[in-house]
């Protein structure tokens, strides 16, 4: 029976309902997600009330400047331009540190809280340079070029062509080496190869995509696992007993496999190559057909290595990403099966995580779909840049 508090849902796979889609989400955070005193505001409850608002953390702070570029190209809203410039200036004044050339992790009103270097968080002021230099918001040519050598000289290790993960406040390299942050520097990658049209973004994005989907993955069944030690070599015990681990969970994560997916056919797009359609239709088919919960829909969270699900709550971003990766599928492949798992996470996140009192996204579920808390965004963990991202690039698939 259909819930009269839920709007009748249209037609997804049309530009009409994405753009009106963007256009809701972004109407939760306008009024609110500006701070007079610089920056955004990071963590608001279901209704948009704020919770500590003087919390700020590198990733969020830099994926809402994302969200505000991209959306002022996408919507053609040139007010968003001036939300992504305010932002772009807490980044450069208040998160960098000019003296130490290094990014603040963590701030408490305005001041830094935790130093550690994270390569994870260098991915996304990337990716947010290249944001705003495409948007036209401001020419960022110059900073996209100093945070790649940035990261040249802090986190790539050419033995194996990927980034290590973290460096301690006190400047020691952890041993932790991660997928995660790898697959958010291709895509960030991907960005300024885009923004900029310089040839060496894309070659470090397909260095990357291939190093983690085709060497690391075959030592792992052909799907990315997500933690290694110092020789990136499979960590099969890595946070084993925190399957639910914000950045680093156990397990094979369906939606990374997904998001990989989407990575592969962006850099399809700029370098035809048949096996990166090969690899990411091998990623989403066999990810989907792992983690899809026929019985109350979307998809869970992650699996363990014998495909037995070890945290089977849903999350905003996997839904997103699946969907963003499905539209990109379907364009490339043209096979029903892909439009139908488009429209399959779709109806199911309409139903249960798209906010239709409020706007924008509800973060995370029970297996049932019911929620455990009334904290729709916080610092880090969600700015519904996921979401907003999956619509613009499924958008993109489409033009």
């Amino acid at each position: 029976m259909h819930d009269p508090t839920i709007p009748a849902l249209t037609t997804t796979y049309s530009t009409e309902f994405l753009l009106s889609h963007c256009r809701d989400i972004l109407s939760f955070y306008d009024p609110r997600v500006i701070d007079p005193k610089g920056g955004f505001f990071h963590n608001y409850l279901d209704n948009g009330a704020l919770f500590n608002p003087g919390f700020r953390q590198l990733v969020s702070s830099t994926r809402l400047i994302v969200n505000y570029a991209r959306a002022s190209q996408v919507l053609k809203e040139p007010r968003y331009m001036e939300y992504a410039l305010h932002g772009l200036n807490y980044l450069e004044t208040v998160h960098w540190q000019a003296e130490t050339r290094t990014y603040a992790w963590t701030l408490q009103d305005h001041q830094p809280l935790d130093m550690t270097q994270q390569a994870y968080g260098y991915a996304f002021v990337l990716l947010a340079y290249a944001a705003v230099h495409k948007a036209g918001v401001a020419d960022r040519a110059a900073k996209l070029a100093e945070t790649f050598e940035l990261l040249q000289q802090r986190f790539w290790q050419e033995e194996f062509g990927l980034y290590a993960d973290e460096i301690s406040a006190a400047g020691v390299l952890s041993s932790y080496r991660g997928q995660n942050a790898n697959m958010h520097l291709c895509e960030a990658m991907i960005a300024a190869y885009d923004a900029t049209g310089e040839a060496h973004y894309l070659a470090r994005a397909k260095q990357i995509a291939h190093n983690i989907t085709v060497r690391q993955a075959s030592l792992t069944d052909g799907l990315v696992w997500e933690h290694y030690d110092v020789q990136f070599q499979p960590d099969w015990d890595y946070n084993k007993a925190d399957p639910k681990n914000l950045y680093r969970p156990w397990g094979f994560q369906p939606g990374h496999q997904t998001e990989w997916s989407k990575l592969l056919l962006q850099i399809h797009r700029f370098s035809p190559d048949a096996a990166l359609v090969e690899k990411a239709c091998s990623l989403f088919d066999r990810a989907f057909a792992a983690a899809w919960d026929s019985e109350h829909g979307g998809l869970i969270y992650g699996y363990d290595p014998q495909g037995n699900w070890c945290d089977d709550d849903k999350y905003f971003w996997v839904q997103a990403e699946s969907f963003a990766a499905a539209a990109l599928l379907y364009q490339q492949k043209a096979e029903p099966k892909y439009l139908q798992a488009y429209e399959q996470l779709w109806t199911y996140s309409w139903q249960h995580f798209v906010d239709h009192q409020y706007g924008a996204w509800f973060r995370l579920l029970t297996r049932d779909n019911r929620k455990y808390s009334n904290e729709k965004s916080s610092a880090g963990a969600k700015c519904d840049y996921h979401t907003l991202c999956a619509c613009f690039d499924a958008l993109a698939a489409m033009a």
